[in-house]
């Protein structure tokens, strides 16, 4: 039976996308207009959907150890 991944990642979901989109941006920055360019873009643009989603469904303040 294989076992289960049980580490946490170091950063929060909300840090994890913030440093996603701003990779992703630079990138972008550095390749010619068109198709690859405006892939990225996308997921830039989806990445920071995520977040602002993310940011909407955890609740304020800290929480309660579980």
């Amino acid at each position: 039976m294989k076992k289960r991944n049980r580490t946490r990642p170091a950063l929060s979901l909300q840090e994890r996308l913030v440093r996603f989109t701003q990779n992703a941006r630079a990138a972008a920055k550095n390749l010619p207009a068109g198709v690859e360019r405006r892939e990225l873009l996308q997921k830039v643009r989806d990445g920071e959907a995520a977040a602002e989603m993310e940011r909407w469904l955890s609740p304020p303040g800290p929480q309660s150890p579980k």
